[in-house]
């Protein structure tokens, strides 16, 4: 009886770490925006500030690609998909889609990467998922369509379309990739490595698309606006670079170690709205009552979903779908027998 104790309290508290992480994650995804548009106003091309973004991480995290250079002989394939589809893969395309569509558009269609992942887990990895779980997949995503206010200059545009359901689909390639090892023990990639390699990749995939050989450096130099306010526009950059570049893979490839692709997925749609609110706070770009109601049941479907997965490590599968008769059935047999 102990033992089962001290499990379930260690898988409570795997669980509560990851959910942590995510959100942190979560919350340091969202800040990339706020930072990144007034360098954008000051005259960088957004693909420029996703280079720039991706480049300069991928330099910090370097001493940790060399300390894991084990990893190119053990674990190619995963390193590669990580860099092209985690990395260039999300930045690349969803940049291209806002080109043709309007950003809360493209930013929706984004985030219907956590249904895709659930879709992943129940029909490709054939492992069960709860109603709850679908139930808070669907709760985020029509939360998300209040956040964003598809409705306001919505239209169609097919490429732009494909574009943002292609950065869905390499953002589910995030989630997954983030998941591989994570039950390997000894033999696990290290996930700092995966991060570290897969920034290099994005990186090299980048500046064939980007071509920084165009970009004006000389407004990284002076200052951009914010809200009013004189702000370095090197500060600006530190900031995407360390927090919402480095600090968020990582906590986030951490939390789906912890959690699960689905679980991670879902909480990860709080992105969208610490994004809205930080625009609101520091980019004085008011939240109208629909986005506020949006916020609210995007916080609540990323509830539901984590609360209804076990964190891994616990005895209950990770998508927590057993039936309650047979886990209550199994229970009663484990009680009888001690």
């Amino acid at each position: 009886m102990p033992v089962r104790t001290s499990g379930t309290s260690q898988g409570s508290r795997g669980k509560g770490i990851g959910l942590g992480l995510a959100v942190g994650s979560a919350i340091a995804f969202g800040g990339s925006g706020v930072a990144a548009k007034p360098l954008i106003e000051a005259g960088l091309d957004p693909l420029h500030v996703v280079w720039l973004r991706v480049t300069g991480a991928a330099l910090v995290m370097l001493p940790l690609a060399v300390r894991h250079r084990a990893l190119l002989r053990r674990r190619p394939a995963l390193l590669a998909g990580f860099g092209l589809l985690a990395v260039a893969g999300v930045q690349a395309f969803y940049f291209a889609s806002i080109s043709r569509m309007p950003v809360a558009v493209s930013l929706l269609l984004e985030y219907l990467a956590p249904a895709l992942v659930l879709g992943w887990v129940r029909f490709v990895q054939r492992r069960p998922v709860t109603r709850a779980a679908a139930l808070g997949v669907v709760l985020a995503v029509g939360g998300l369509t209040c956040v964003v206010e598809v409705w306001s200059g919505l239209r169609f545009d097919a490429l732009g379309l494909l574009l943002a359901l292609a950065a869905a689909c390499c953002q589910v390639g995030y989630f997954v990739l983030a998941d591989q090892g994570g039950d390997a023990g000894d033999d696990a990639p290290d996930p700092l490595g995966v991060i570290a390699y897969g920034l290099l990749t994005g990186a090299l995939v980048l500046t064939l698309v980007a071509r920084p050989w165009n970009l004006d450096f000389s407004v990284l130099t002076g200052s951009a606006d914010l809200n009013g306010t004189r702000v370095p526009a090197w500060l600006l950059l530190g900031w995407i670079v360390l927090i919402a570049t480095v600090v968020a893979y990582v906590t986030g490839v951490l939390a789906v170690r912890r959690l699960s692709p689905q679980v991670a997925g879902v909480v990860a749609c709080l992105e969208a709205v610490v994004a809205t609110v930080l625009a609101w706070v520091l980019l004085g770009e008011h939240l109208s009552a629909p986005q506020l109601a949006g916020g609210a049941i995007v916080l609540l479907g990323a509830y539901i979903a984590q609360s209804s997965a076990p964190a891994k490590g616990s005895p209950q599968p990770v998508a927590g779908g057993e039936p309650e008769r047979d886990q209550a059935a199994r229970e009663a047999t484990a009680r009888r027998g001690r």
